[in-house]
């Protein structure tokens, strides 16, 4: 059933959190699903495919005042620009980037990726047939999207981790620890040959993890379900250090990853950023125009690979993909599908 079907629960929730509501119907059909029809004809905001770079490192949910508050901390976090995101989710930010008008680029780029929606958004037959998507959701049909053959490599890489399993470097509640993606990005980067890379890590996208890891504990309510959290308490605070504990946790993993591959500009950004309830909004959807959601960092550095860290983790000789439902599940932990 759709995401935002008209249900006895769905009235519940509405009732409980009235600006939610207000989010979900209002500012779904009044501005975001416009917005993401406009976006399908002329991108709104930038496609990094416009910028110089040979890796780009994506920070799933990353905000600009956020890589603000820690860049004092990594020596690599200097002179934080931003941009305008072409996706106000992640879905939005794939079906907008990988998009027929730069097919040339996109036939030797190298996209690893530890976000659900990738193999989901590229596949044409997922992406226009999905009965379950809501509205929003669909008119991604309409973009100039290319197909998964088109990329030069994709490799899905929460496939080296079982979801909901307490693997050997992340949480239960967690989802593809950001290790994973260094290490291969660090493998490839060696072993082969393409113009271009992306790298998309998970963190600080929420469950967010970093805390409870190192003080081996389970999840407290503003790590996991942060969005009721804030909507009880107003506490923004807890909220807020919990996030950037999960920007600290990937940026440490991005430090380790320049002393480990060579390139002469290496660009951070984001996919899109998050709302914690400014304008009375909360996470990040398609087609939101949100400030906070739709401006993300840019800063560039460079890597030299001084060949500290050997990987251990290797491509699997058969891709083993997650299955539909499993896909769907990840993503509806994630907040995604409701």
């Amino acid at each position: 059933m759709g995401k935002y079907e008209l249900s006895v629960e769905n009235v519940k929730k509405a009732l409980r959190s009235p600006s939610r509501a207000i989010d979900k119907v209002f500012l779904e059909y009044s501005i975001r699903l416009p917005a993401t029809l406009l976006n399908s004809k002329c991108t709104i905001g930038t496609n990094v495919y416009n910028r110089d770079w040979d890796v780009l490192i994506l920070l799933d949910t990353c905000r600009v005042d956020a890589l603000k508050a820690v860049a004092d901390e990594y020596d690599f976090l200097n002179d934080i620009d931003s941009i305008q995101s072409a996706g106000g989710a992640s879905g939005e930010w794939i079906a907008r980037t990988f998009d027929e008008r730069h097919l040339e680029l996109i036939q030797n780029t190298a996209y690893l990726t530890a976000n659900a929606h990738a193999r989901q958004i590229l596949d044409e037959q997922t992406q226009r047939d999905n009965p379950d998507k809501h509205l929003t959701y669909k008119t991604l049909r309409f973009y100039p999207t290319v197909a998964v053959d088109d990329l030069g490599k994709l490799e899905p890489l929460y496939q080296y981790e079982p979801w909901g399993e307490d693997g050997d470097l992340g949480h239960e509640k967690g989802m593809t620890p950001p290790r994973y993606v260094t290490e291969r990005a660090i493998s490839v980067g060696r072993q082969m040959d393409y113009d271009r890379m992306i790298l998309h890590y998970f963190q600080p996208h929420s469950p967010w993890v970093a805390n409870a890891l190192s003080e081996n504990r389970e999840l407290k309510e503003y790590e996991d379900d942060w969005w009721s959290y804030l909507t009880r308490t107003g506490d923004v605070e807890s909220v807020w250090d919990s996030y950037l504990s999960d920007l600290r946790y990937v940026l440490d993993d991005i430090e380790l990853l320049l002393d480990n591959m060579d390139a002469d500009t290496v660009a951070i950004s984001a996919d899109h950023g998050e709302a914690f309830g400014e304008y009375g909004v909360q996470g990040h959807e398609i087609g939101s125009l949100h400030p906070k959601i739709r401006t993300v960092p840019w800063v560039e550095t460079s890597a030299v690979d001084e060949e500290t860290y050997t990987p251990t983790i290797e491509a699997p000789e058969t891709e083993s993909e997650l299955s539909t439902d499993e896909v769907e599940e990840q993503l509806s932990a994630l907040g995604y599908i409701t």
